[in-house]
């Protein structure tokens, strides 16, 4: 049986007024929960850790956006116990703040909920939040999908006009952020503001620089630099001031983590972090090597955690733009400059490769592309987006690079990562400045300009083709990424289908897309009710 939204609604007011409803819990009062009910453990580090079971990634598959819909009233959380409740806000930008409602059946999803929003000062302040959009997460009720028409047991179901987000059938606590970063998506660029999938930092001059990427590209990893201030790791606007975060909190990969290597998100693993599905032993000690559950361990911390960031998180205008991807082919340069006609032909394509479970069933690295580099989570036309991208590079006088963390000398399983010293190296030169005026040389595959000499990076990878030991080699493996690129561009439009050099059907792009007609859509979501 079914019932409609406002019945739906309702419900959800009843949850809230429930005695045993427990609101805007602390942190120790969760913490408290988590191992009363068994849901985690208590680390050497402070930290909580959690396994999310089966689901140990996204569910991009499983999301719906729904027009009118109506909802399955078996989701009876009422019948629960406890239930937990945290009110906060998406987005630091006052102006455009969205005030929210987190309803968690897990005390550990709640306390994800606090790190990964922004908090209010008090729960006094909590109380009078009037909520914009609320989330219910009901990880134990699970879909049928000959019943209900979904493609699993997983639903996340989006409503825009009852402003609700259902999620079920997954412990998976990344759902609900990336659930309102969507919302974020289809609200910001309505009011002329561009919504990013990028982490942001800013240098002592005030310089700011956006790094755009998928899932294990390294966007928390390069943001978080000792020698610049954190905005965020993962979902920005960009309005008429410049740049503001919308999350409160950080999401960073776990797997392989040491303080060495990256000594910022190390040290913010502590008291209040909740880890997810990393090996821990008896006695309390992390494994952050184990990828014995998945390879996409986590570690979700409030962004005060990490003790160089800008407090209130927002900063100027950006003077750089990153584009992060992950080559699995190992034919992309490390870093190259890219045009305008480039850069928003990148940012159309958002090429990377999924790594291993980063999405549910991605065991080995995989070539992508996903829209605006984040295309499960961008509900309007894919030209919204890129055309607000184009004209902020315009109007403030962007640098933008294309920056390859992936294999270098061949593919996955042949190559090598590139090493995490030399993309740094290569990073900060680029967000100083330094290789503004460097000279580049032109690669003959793909056209990208590769700057000749960097310091600190061995020259041998600056240009792929010299990295491999079998140029011919290279030049098969990047023609079949080449057509690849255009296979992807097809869905623009017939005039793309000839093109063979990237660099030139970027102007097939522009043009392409001065075209108002153009139905062309960021993700194909089904719209259905249940």
């Amino acid at each position: 049986m079914a019932t409609d939204t406002y019945t739906y609604t309702n419900k959800i007011k009843n949850l809230l007024k429930k005695p045993s409803s427990l609101f805007q819990l602390s942190t120790t009062e969760l913490y408290y929960k988590i191992i009363e009910n068994n849901e985690g453990e208590l680390t050497e580090l402070g930290a909580i850790n959690a396994r999310t079971g089966k689901y140990t990634g996204r569910s991009p598959k499983d999301k719906f956006i729904v027009t009118e819909p109506s909802y399955k009233d078996d989701i009876d959380l009422e019948a629960k116990d406890e239930l937990y409740v945290f009110k906060g806000f998406a987005g630091s930008d006052k102006k455009t703040t969205l005030p929210l409602t987190v309803i968690n059946e897990l005390a550990w999803h709640n306390l994800f909920a606090q790190n990964m929003f922004i908090r209010p000062e008090s729960k006094k302040e909590a109380e009078s939040i009037d909520s914009g959009f609320t989330i219910v997460s009901a990880p134990k009720f699970k879909a049928d999908p000959a019943v209900d028409g979904t493609n699993s047991e997983t639903f996340i179901i989006v409503s825009f006009k009852h402003k609700i987000v259902l999620i079920g059938g997954t412990e998976y606590a990344g759902e609900m952020k990336k659930s309102i970063f969507s919302v974020m998506n289809y609200l910001l660029p309505k009011g002329n503001i561009m919504s990013m999938h990028c982490s942001a930092n800013v240098g002592k001059k005030g310089d700011v620089a956006l790094f755009f990427g998928l899932s294990g590209t390294g966007k928390t990893t390069l943001s978080a630099a000792a020698d610049r201030k954190l905005i965020g790791d993962d979902e920005h606007g960009w309005n008429e001031h410049g740049i503001f975060n919308i999350e409160g909190g950080c999401y960073a990969k776990a797997i392989n983590l040491s303080r060495k290597k990256e000594p910022q998100i190390y040290d913010a693993i502590k008291y209040g972090t909740v880890l997810e599905n990393v090996v821990v032993d008896s006695e309390g000690n992390v494994d952050f090597d184990d990828n014995y559950y998945t390879e996409n361990t986590r570690a979700a911390y409030p962004i005060h955690h990490i003790d160089n960031i800008v407090v209130p998180s927002k900063a100027a205008h950006p003077n750089t733009i990153i584009f992060l991807t992950a080559d699995a082919f190992g034919v992309l340069p490390p870093i190259s400059k890219l045009t305008k006609q480039q850069a928003m032909y990148h940012f159309l394509s958002g090429f990377t490769s999924k790594l291993a479970g980063t999405e549910r069933g991605v065991t080995e690295p995989e070539p992508s592309f996903s829209t605006c580099f984040g295309a499960p989570f961008m509900p309007l036309n894919a030209k919204v987006y890129a055309n607000l991208l184009g004209e902020h590079i315009d109007k403030h006088d962007v640098d933008v690079y294309l920056v390859n963390t992936g294999w270098t000398g061949g593919k996955y399983g042949v190559g090598r990562r590139i090493n995490l010293n030399y993309t740094r190296k290569m990073v900060d030169q680029a967000i100083t400045g330094e290789l503004k005026n460097a000279e580049f040389t032109k690669d003959e595959m793909f056209g990208l300009n590769i700057p000749k000499d960097i310091e600190g990076v061995p020259q041998t990878i600056l240009n792929p083709i010299n990295a491999w030991s079998k140029p011919e080699e290279y030049k098969e493996q990047a023609q079949d990424l080449i057509s690849r690129f255009k296979d992807n561009f097809a869905k623009f439009g017939e005039e793309a289908e000839d093109i063979a050099q990237i660099d030139v059907f970027c102007i097939a792009y522009i043009k392409l897309f001065d075209d108002s007609s153009s139905s062309y859509a960021t993700t194909e979501v089904p719209t259905f009710s249940i």
